[in-house]
């Protein structure tokens, strides 16, 4: 139990997703900049907010399944989840709801069936952690 709290846990938030765009430049307030916004302020009251860091990125390249965001942290398995609605704050809770269950578990491991709805059918990806070199 030692070890998780020692780990920093990150959700990684896509601000270019569900942008506008006109003459090649980006128009406007993104949906990823509005989910960032609305994550950031629950983010402040949230009981892991100083475990659990929240961090832009200018692009994930899931533009087809946006908004996207990435639960990340060392050792663990990595996910990332698409077709979230920065307008839902349901939806802006069920991502902290599970970033809480993927801090509490060792491995990082969000079984289907435990995840909120939304994440259960925005899974893009489970990207198993890196294996350290065993040293002799």
């Amino acid at each position: 139990m030692a070890e998780r709290m020692k780990a920093q846990h990150t959700l990684l938030v896509c601000t270019t997703c569900s942008s506008a765009w006109k003459d090649g430049k980006r128009v406007g307030t993104s949906g990823g900049e509005k989910l960032l916004e609305q994550l950031q302020e629950l983010h402040a009251c949230w009981e892991l907010h100083e475990e659990f860091a929240i961090q832009p990125v200018e692009c994930m390249s899931v533009c087809s399944r946006s908004c996207a965001i990435c639960f990340v942290a060392n050792s663990k398995y990595t996910y990332v989840f698409g077709d979230l609605s920065p307008d839902s704050p349901s939806e802006i809770l069920n991502v902290l709801d599970c970033a809480k269950k993927y801090y509490n578990h060792p491995q990082g491991l969000l079984p289907w069936a435990e995840r909120p709805e939304p994440l259960k059918k925005g899974i893009l990806a489970r990207i198993p952690p890196l294996s350290l070199p065993i040293e002799c």
